[in-house]
């Protein structure tokens, strides 16, 4: 399959490390013009540099926005004003205790990781339906469907995020504008990387081998008994972002190594 999106412009949010990174990579790599996006200059550079290595000849630019609140989204926006593709992957997460989650966590979660997503797409969907083509995707998580009880705030984003997801999918209804929501399940992405180190280090064993360890251990229902990697996930995202993807929208695509344990 030759995925082409050439004369496409491509936005991907948080788009400097990790997932976002292999996304905006992956969209570059099929022709697309990329904005990257991140909450630093430093950051955003840094990303572009890795692009242009990565994607010699690619088009790629940057914006620095915090996206958990209406301030930044308007600077983005007004910055990149048009996309053919919106790749909403703005999020947060954390471990913590239900009952030590006060209400200001509550709404910087819900900002972050579910209005992040309903400002952009309120902006980028118009011009998508005007001109009857357009890609939106939200990076949500298999912690949607599998609450985990150590990161309830984190999970009940993520299950917004499917419903928002499903919901404007039937706005575009009869368009060629598709909606669909990709769940990742464990990834080993820089942040995780960042946060097995300290076991890593402790036990003497690989980051690799700890992350292993994690999904046999805390994510057991796991078919591929290890963690996806970034490009993983990304590849599932560049299709549903391609002309190849017409016919699937209001879907929920797992790309979670088989943890959510149903068939459908």
């Amino acid at each position: 399959m030759q995925i082409d999106l050439k004369g496409k412009t491509a936005l991907v949010t948080a788009s400097t490390a990790g997932i976002g990174l292999a996304i905006a990579e992956g969209l570059a790599r099929a022709g697309a013009r990329v904005v990257v996006n991140g909450r630093s200059d430093a950051s955003v550079d840094a990303a572009l540099a890795r692009l242009r290595a990565a994607a010699p000849g690619a088009t790629v630019d940057g914006v620095a926005a915090d996206l958990s609140g209406p301030d930044g989204a308007a600077r983005l926006t007004a910055a990149a004003p048009h996309a053919d593709i919106l790749v909403n992957n703005a999020g947060i997460y954390g471990l913590k205790p239900f009952f030590d989650i006060d209400d200001a966590e509550w709404e910087h979660y819900f900002q972050t990781n579910v209005m992040s997503g309903v400002r952009l797409a309120r902006h980028y969907m118009k011009g998508m339906l005007e001109r009857d083509w357009g890609r939106v995707v939200f990076i949500s998580s298999e912690s949607a469907l599998n609450i985990p009880v150590d990161m309830i705030h984190y999970g009940f984003t993520k299950t917004a995020q499917l419903s928002i997801a499903r919901g404007l999918a039937k706005l575009a209804a009869g368009s060629q504008v598709t909606v669909n929501a990709v769940l990742p399940g464990p990834t080993l992405s820089d942040g995780v990387r960042t946060m097995l180190q300290a076991v890593a280090d402790k036990t003497g064993r690989s980051v690799d081998e700890v992350a292993v360890e994690f999904v046999r251990t805390h994510r057991a229902s796991s078919i591929l008994q290890r963690p996806a990697t970034p490009d993983e996930v990304a590849n599932m995202v560049v299709y549903a972002c391609s002309p190849q993807a017409s016919a699937t929208t209001g879907a929920a695509l797992r790309v979670d190594g088989g943890i959510v344990d149903t068939l459908a």
